[in-house]
């Protein structure tokens, strides 16, 4: 008779244990892959993993770039040239991610600080809806270069 109360303790017990979803979302394999031509805007790619509410990223900021933009790709456009749209924000659900990668959503980073070289970490401040702000760095890289492994 005490086994299957045992158990039973066990399994809430487990439970309680799992930790708690964090308070803001986290950005992770952040990158992003500088222009060969200098004055030219980059792309900037990352993955956003949802927090315990869900979130909408609004803006990227940096001090190293003037003015950063979300984009995302859309192919099969007039000639079957690809293009993109401009996106007011992107919904980062609870428990969910949203993906930013080549061919799809990106930020592109017009007015990049023309000392920032391949290699060097570019920081930058993402803002939600609510007001957070989570900061982090993007690993850059030269335009033809293999993008990193996540």
């Amino acid at each position: 008779m005490r086994l299957p109360i045992l158990a039973a303790l066990l399994c809430l017990g487990a439970a309680a244990c799992q930790p708690a979803a964090p308070d803001v979302v986290a950005v992770k394999y952040a990158w992003a892959r500088l222009s060969p031509v200098p004055g030219r805007p980059a792309a900037l790619y990352f993955t956003l993993t949802g927090a315990a509410a869900p979130e909408r990223l609004v803006a990227i900021e940096s001090a190293r770039v003037q003015r950063i933009e979300l984009h995302e790709s859309m192919g099969g456009g007039m000639h079957g040239m690809s293009g993109m749209r401009p996106l007011a924000g992107v919904d980062v659900p609870v428990g969910g991610s949203a993906l930013f990668q080549p061919g799809g959503k990106h930020a592109m980073l017009f007015g990049v600080d023309p000392a920032l070289k391949p290699g060097a970490a570019l920081p930058l401040r993402f803002r939600f809806a609510s007001g957070k702000v989570t900061a982090a760095e993007a690993k850059t890289i030269g335009a033809g270069d293999a993008a990193p492994a996540e």
